[in-house]
């Protein structure tokens, strides 16, 4: 597996190591903004820190360098001919939608653009790891946190840290199909009152659908989860392997399934449809709001203000 394939699921979230000796280049950010936001992100929840706006920071596009253009088109040419083939059809008509090419890294704007009339939905920039509860927060506000940086060429199959490729490639085209979009603001609603065992549950289901999920679309296996996606190794591995057991997907199931990270996943779940995913993780959240008070955010209610509920 890509280890940077775990950078989102939600109970492994923390702030980058700057120790881990990458050294990836920051001039498509401003690293003092970088900073101030990673600062707030680790507060936030707390009074006066509950302003998800403020986790943000700006794409600096033009610190982006030729050789940066140059491993984005190598690691978009290396998986572009098996998605074509492999890949949910959702995925590969949210790839266009949003105007994802292989030609140049993508500009967060100009695909905010074609996304926004779609679904609602964001791409924003951030600087690199940011713990649970910010990011759930801005999922609920129908906003993805977005790493701008990217990998360079020596660590093209291992980067244990999110990056642009994981990120946009990997994600941001299935939040053009509106069912999940509902899915993933209503798991960040509903994982933003959570309480412990239930953030545990709820990492679990992130993990086998938004991360590592499998839909079958007319009788065959797809891939959709961003982990898998952009994954040479492990989006042939899935469809292909007698180690890997290919369950029908239930909720209740996949939130009682541990997982690891360091291997090759011997277990994945099968969707039937996205409107499957998005219809029971509504009803899995009414049931942790009903458990949380009145409170809590109502169901499918997108939280536009600065701060959140």
């Amino acid at each position: 597996m890509n280890p940077s394939d775990a950078q989102h699921a939600p109970s492994l979230a923390t702030q980058s190591d700057s120790s881990v000796p990458y050294n990836l280049h920051h001039a498509m950010l401003d690293d003092r903004k970088a900073q101030a936001s990673a600062a707030y992100a680790l507060r936030f929840g707390e009074p006066g820190f509950l302003d998800a706006t403020k986790l943000y920071i700006e794409q600096v596009y033009d610190g982006y360098t030729a050789e940066d253009q140059s491993v984005w088109r190598e690691l978009y040419e290396r998986q572009e001919p098996h998605l074509a083939e492999h890949a949910s059809k959702i995925w590969l008509s949210g790839a266009r939608a949003i105007g994802l090419t292989a030609d140049r890294i993508p500009n967060l704007a100009s695909i905010n653009a074609n996304l926004r009339p779609l679904t609602g939905w964001q791409s924003r920039a951030v600087g690199g790891f940011i713990a649970a509860r910010p990011f759930f927060a801005c999922l609920a506000r129908r906003e993805f946190p977005t790493t701008v940086v990217l990998r360079p060429r020596r660590c093209m199959d291992y980067l244990p840290e999110p990056d642009i490729f994981h990120d946009v490639f990997g994600h941001v085209p299935l939040h053009a199909d509106p069912a999940f979009a509902d899915f993933l603001q209503e798991y960040g609603s509903a994982a933003l009152i959570a309480d412990t065992l239930e953030t545990e549950r709820l990492a679990r289901l992130f993990w086998f659908t938004v991360e590592f999920g499998l839909i079958r679309e007319s009788g065959e296996l797809k891939v959709y989860g961003a982990g898998l996606i952009s994954s040479p190794g492990e989006s042939r591995h899935c469809l292909t392997s007698h180690e890997v057991e290919r369950r029908p997907f239930n909720l209740e199931e996949v939130c009682e399934t541990k997982f690891e990270i360091d291997h090759y996943q011997p277990t994945l779940f099968v969707l039937e449809s996205f409107e499957q995913l998005r219809d029971a993780m509504r009803s899995y959240a009414n049931t942790v709001r009903a458990a949380h008070g009145s409170n809590a955010p109502k169901s499918g209610a997108i939280l536009r203000s600065g701060a959140i509920a």
